[in-house]
């Protein structure tokens, strides 16, 4: 017994421990891929639209028929008491006697079948919760398309970090061979000591910069965990590189190609908004109009002085009903014209946010496409001036090490070297970012 518990726990800590250490390896594809059904948003939303899809349900059952069933027992603790003219049952005229007219207990069981013939209300309501679903449908594909520039946006931020601790690591290492040399050059009195010194500073703000990079690594690499809507400890190994997808994202043909705002997922979202108001309305016309209800019910009665109503010879009275029924609206103090008045006013607002949106969005795309084409400019230009810093750089280090320059120069052209190192990597993650902006403004379609 004893082996089977521990054969038990030690089953279950293997399980535990493979689930801890899970991998995942992805490319930025496959990432939006999995987001864009295991995110935290996305989940959400679809249950929005299961949600809606119910309303639809709710809303359509309303006007079908509805049946419901009673079950009613009553036990007079104390009976009430009736009075008759005594003369009815040979008494003094003039005087009354106390009678009860129905058994100490009754119970009594009903069906009832309503169904509604017509209401306004309850057309409106069908055609709103339709665009209600409609509505739910088209957040969710918005959710999609946040899902995916929000994966884009973690992942390039991941792959930035690690860039940023491979470069720091090669600028250290070329930095340490530096300082040891020019520790060996000061021994035999071929430089000062200040020119070590400053090597020494320079060496500890790298790596200062380094754990640096290193602590927002492990931090980028949780957000990229959130975005995907996997656990923030699963272990992520990205396959690919940012200068490939710096590469791969660059596509100018996005800037010539035509807006039209009638197809963004954001204008479809204003005019439903507006559609609702519209229904809005329309509801609070149709609440002028009269509705028609019909209704049939069928039951029994029973009534006994103790309880015996589950006897076989207990005696049941049985009853139905058929009714319509017509509510007529005919005065409402002004009521439903001052709600009716607010729901054109609200439709009016929804118009005028619509022709807003509509502007906004064009203008959004304007916008991207500017900025896209700006940061593929500055990517070029990135590319170049790390290459020329590097070089700059190296000549330094060699007229520094031969006498002819000094430390100071050194110092400049490192800073300088750095600081596009820093902007050449940038400048990759805003090419993905910008053009994953520009996707969202143009409404193009998740791939």
């Amino acid at each position: 017994m004893k082996k089977l518990i521990l054969a038990c726990i030690s089953t279950c800590f293997f399980l535990i421990t493979n689930a801890q250490e899970k991998t995942m390896h992805l490319s930025l594809n496959e990432a939006i891929t999995f987001a864009i059904e295991s995110s935290y948003n996305t989940k959400a939303s679809k249950n929005d639209i299961t949600a809606a899809t119910e309303k639809v349900w709710e809303t359509t059952a309303t006007g079908l028929p509805q049946i419901n069933g009673a079950i009613d027992y009553t036990n007079w603790l104390k009976q009430q008491v009736s009075l008759l003219p005594a003369e009815l049952v040979g008494g003094t005229p003039g005087t009354f006697e106390p009678v009860t007219f129905s058994p100490k207990q009754n119970t009594s069981a009903t069906v009832t079948l309503k169904q509604l013939l017509f209401d306004g209300s309850y057309l409106v309501g069908l055609q709103a919760s339709k665009t209600y679903l409609k509505i739910s449908k088209q957040a969710n594909e918005k959710t999609e398309f946040l899902t995916r520039e929000a994966v884009i946006n973690a992942y390039g931020n991941v792959l930035v970090a690690e860039s940023s601790i491979e470069i720091f690591n090669g600028n250290i290492e070329i930095l340490e061979k530096n300082l040891h040399d020019a520790k060996k050059i000061y021994e035999n009195g071929f430089n000062e000591e200040e020119d070590v010194e400053q090597l020494e500073i320079t060496l500890g703000n790298i790596k200062s910069q380094l754990n640096s990079v290193k602590r927002m690594k492990d931090i980028a690499y949780k957000m990229l965990n959130l975005s995907l809507g996997s656990p923030i400890e699963t272990k992520l190994v990205l396959t690919d590189s940012l200068d490939s997808l710096a590469e791969k994202n660059i596509n100018l043909g996005l800037i010539a190609d035509e807006f039209n705002v009638n197809d963004h997922i954001d204008f479809k979202i204003a005019e439903n908004n507006r559609e609702s108001k519209r229904l809005l309305v329309k509801l609070e016309k149709s609440k002028a109009l009269p509705s028609l209800s019909a209704y049939v019910n069928y039951g029994a009665q029973a009534y006994s002085s103790d309880f015996s109503f589950f006897r076989k010879e207990q005696n049941w009275f049985n009853s139905s009903l058929l009714g319509v029924s017509l509510n007529i609206p005919i005065f409402s103090s002004l009521q439903r014209s001052s709600k009716t008045a607010q729901a054109k006013i609200a439709l009016e607002t929804a118009d005028i946010r619509l022709q807003e949106t509509k502007q906004r969005l064009s203008l959004l795309a304007e916008t991207a496409k500017s900025d896209y084409q700006l940061t593929i400019e500055n990517y070029a230009t990135a590319k170049k001036n790390v290459g020329l810093a590097e070089r700059i750089e190296k000549k330094q280090r060699i007229k520094f090490f031969e006498g002819i320059s000094s430390s100071f120069d050194l110092l400049q052209a490192q800073n300088q070297l750095y600081t596009q190192q820093q902007n050449y990597i940038q400048s990759m993650l805003d090419v993905i970012a910008k053009k994953a902006t520009l996707e969202n403004a143009l409404n193009l379609p998740i791939k």
